[in-house]
């Protein structure tokens, strides 16, 4: 009997612990995406690894990424580049152009076609729906302290598992986010820049057919 109560007292010990910690994530996540919506524009460069330890490969892009409310822009370039485009990802809140530039094509489909994939602009708010999430811990790199933050999808269609957060303590800004595949490899986001409120025109978020001569629309609507 004794060793029952033990059992039963650890399993409730180790549920509020948990719980705190749940709690003190929701209340840093919320401080993030109270910080992101307070601003009418942001803009940040980043940089993008692949990695599978199966293999051993690793690839690493560099990009920049503009969001204004619902709508974002996000750009990647080839490796080694950071001027040189592979791939645009453009959203007005409504229609949504994926324009890779080495194939003279550009994919239209709805703003909110249900993809289970990752881009950075979900970064910012991305836990508020169909997301647990676990404070893990204060970690420090190069001097700044950041909190540590999982997050795990609640559906199972998710193509990957496990979305690492880490948090500048006293920014309240996002650094980073380390994605786990299910197939094994894993993403990794850098933000290496945040400027808010820049001068952004509303044409920043649509795809103009007009200057990109010979680019075939393909229409997935």
């Amino acid at each position: 009997m004794k060793k029952l109560l033990l059992y039963v007292f650890l399993i409730l010990s180790s549920n509020h612990a948990f719980a705190q910690k749940d709690a003190q994530a929701k209340t840093i996540l919320k401080q993030v995406s109270d910080k992101y919506r307070s601003y009418a524009v942001i803009k940040s460069d980043f940089s993008f690894t692949i990695g599978n330890p199966q293999d051993g490969a690793k690839q690493t892009r560099n990009g920049s990424l503009i969001t204004k409310g619902n709508k974002y822009h996000i750009t990647l370039f080839t490796s080694g580049s950071n001027n040189d485009i592979e791939q645009e990802i453009i959203n007005d809140g409504k229609s949504q152009w994926t324009y890779l530039k080495k194939d003279k094509e550009v994919q239209l489909a709805d703003a909110n076609t249900g993809s289970e994939g990752f881009n950075p602009a979900q970064l910012f708010t991305m836990y508020e729906h169909g997301y647990k999430y676990l404070y893990t811990g204060d970690q420090k790199i190069a001097g700044k302290t950041y909190q540590g933050i999982d997050l795990t999808p609640v559906s199972d269609k998710s193509p990957y598992f496990k979305v690492r957060l880490l948090i500048d303590k006293v920014k309240k800004q996002i650094y980073s986010a380390l994605i786990f595949d299910r197939s094994g490899s894993k993403y990794n986001y850098t933000l290496r820049s945040f400027i808010t409120n820049a001068q952004v025109s509303d044409n920043t978020f649509s795809f103009d057919a007009k200057a990109h001569p010979g680019v075939e629309v393909v229409n997935l609507k």
